[in-house]
């Protein structure tokens, strides 16, 4: 009998918050897939980490092959309203179905595993639906699948893959429970993605990361390529994204970003260096990366006013929202809508993005872990900010918006999906 979409979602909840239940190690991971036939060795990869840029250099990646015809696979995370979006063949999501009869036969091959002692537990809610996405994209035939690191690279469930190449986005704090509290320890762990012999494009570091990394790939005889060593000419940075021409050693590429944001220009960059060591042409890379979509990372849902979502959910990804805001739209009347996790610091984020707001609104996302409106207000200090229940009702607080105004809804992908869920559809 096989198990509904419904069931398996709600069984894959079960396991548990997918960060704080998470088990870092590759045993459990690798003698499953083993289990399944190895689908992780079918087709090719390219193996992404990094802290902050990674996704949305994934979406670069994935639209520039599949504009030159390469069939192809993407696995992200987190989802912002199903799970099925995380595991995508040219660019559309896994069905239910399809989702629902990958979770019944990692699952059961789990169970069976457990009875005979081949496994110390079930795999946890990222090593399951990881093993149902290399399932999926063998059973669709996907050939060339870029995947996404869910937290770290050493020892993430999807590092089990011989890489075509690694890609390292920019490195930054983000999870120091489990990667380490310095820049070095983490880069360590996102290095681990680095494998003997296979090339490895990396963003603009960190210093210090910068000599884990190099380190890692001299140590392994991988072939360390820059993203640096690309310039960027004629860069024209405008409120709906970029336009510039990337060039190295006699190559060049038009690149024409519909991805919002200053930091989009480096994460194109990482884009355009890991394409151009794969031999995509000029013009393949400038037409996929031309038609990138990556949905709730600085993303415009509405105009007159411009409403925006973005999942600025650590320093990082905070420092780059306000960059955008003094940037785009200084002196005008900003309606900042706020939520968060309780893992994140808002004593950093905060004074990051709080001082930016003409009207600011705290509101609760739909999760058990999410801080409590009043709460942040507390903890910031904001006693001007107005408190929302929901996020459909932050929402109902925007209509008072004047056209000229910008809206913007920030600080956590759960409440970016909510929202998106609200006003997209």
């Amino acid at each position: 009998m096989s198990t509904p979409y419904p069931d398996s979602v709600r069984f894959l909840y079960a396991l548990g918050n997918e960060y704080k239940t998470i088990k870092l190690g590759l045993e459990r991971i690798t003698t499953i897939l083993e289990a399944l036939g190895s689908p992780h060795h079918s087709g090719r990869f390219i193996h992404v980490a990094g802290t902050n840029g990674k996704g949305s250099t994934c979406a670069m990646l994935e639209r520039v092959l599949r504009a030159a015809g390469v069939r192809t696979g993407l696995y992200t995370s987190p989802h912002l309203v199903e799970p099925t979006e995380r595991i995508r063949v040219n660019g559309v999501p896994a069905t239910q179905q399809e989702f629902a009869a990958a979770f019944q036969e990692v699952h059961e091959t789990a169970e069976r595993l457990l009875r005979d002692g081949a496994i110390d537990m079930h795999p946890t809610y990222f090593e399951t639906v990881t093993a149902m996405a290399f399932l999926h994209f063998r059973h669709a035939a996907a050939e060339v699948t870029i995947l996404e690191t869910g937290m770290g690279g050493r020892l993430d469930a999807t590092n089990v893959v011989d890489p075509l190449l690694s890609v390292i986005t920019p490195v930054d704090f983000d999870h120091e429970k489990f990667l380490g509290d310095t820049i070095p320890q983490i880069a360590f762990e996102k290095a681990g993605i680095i494998k003997p012999s296979r090339p490895v494009v990396v963003s603009r570091q960190h210093p210090e990361a910068m000599q884990v990394l190099e380190q890692r790939a001299a140590e392994l005889g991988a072939p360390l390529l820059r993203a640096s060593e690309w310039r960027v000419d004629h860069l024209a940075l405008h409120a709906y994204g970029s336009r510039f021409h990337a060039a190295r050693a006699g190559r060049g590429v038009e690149v024409e970003c519909p991805l919002i944001g200053a930091h989009q220009v480096e994460n194109a960059l990482t884009a355009v260096s890991a394409l151009d060591q794969l031999e995509y042409t000029p013009a393949q890379i400038a037409r996929g990366l031309a038609e990138t979509v990556w949905p709730g990372r600085l993303e415009r849902v509405r105009q007159h006013p411009d409403l925006f979502l973005d999942g600025a959910h650590n320093p990082a990804g905070a420092r780059a929202l306000a960059g955008y805001l003094r940037h785009f739209h200084h002196g005008k009347r900003i309606w900042m809508v706020f939520g968060a996790m309780r893992d994140k610091d808002l004593h950093v984020i905060g004074p990051m993005l709080f001082p930016l707001a003409t009207e600011l609104i705290f509101t609760t996302p739909n999760q058990a872990r999410a801080f409590q409106a009043q709460e942040i207000r507390e903890i910031s200090g904001e006693s001007r900010a107005r408190v929302a229940p929901s996020p459909r009702d932050a929402l109902s607080l925007l209509d008072a918006a004047a056209p000229e105004d910008v809206l913007l809804l920030t600080g956590s992908l759960y409440l970016v999906g909510e929202v998106r869920a609200l006003l997209v559809g």
